[in-house]
């Protein structure tokens, strides 16, 4: 076995104790790790296509929008949705729950005399 490896083997098992010992440090303090990693890990993400459609239709999103659009889809995800239409002010989303992905985006009249279709679940998130 050369050098390098028994430095690699050693770094990868410092990583973990250190992981550990971090998970612990979060514990003891009454911090829920697994809870901390998803909201970390799952933050909401866009498609290229929700992102066009966003653009088009000149759709801007306040700090206010995306934190209501985001307790929106943690709350399709505890029902244990997976496609959810949200609706928020005039804005409607078709969001998949597992990936946390906005698919599309619509607003105002675009709303208006569609139908929904392969969705579980719709959120109203005023």
């Amino acid at each position: 076995m050369s050098v390098e490896s028994i430095k690699n083997i050693t770094q990868k098992n410092t990583g973990s104790v250190h992981a550990r010992n971090a998970i612990s440090a979060y514990r003891s303090r009454g911090v829920d790790f697994s809870r901390l990693m998803h909201r970390k890990v799952g933050e909401l993400k866009f498609s290229a296509h929700a992102q066009t459609r966003l653009r088009s239709r000149n759709i801007n999103l306040t700090n206010d929008m995306m934190s209501r659009l985001d307790k929106a889809v943690s709350n399709a995800e505890e029902r244990g949705s997976h496609d959810t239409l949200v609706l928020l002010s005039n804005l409607a989303f078709i969001v998949n729950i597992p990936n946390k992905t906005v698919i599309t985006a619509m607003e105002g009249n675009s709303i208006r005399d569609n139908v929904f279709t392969n969705i579980d679940s719709t959120v109203i998130a005023d």
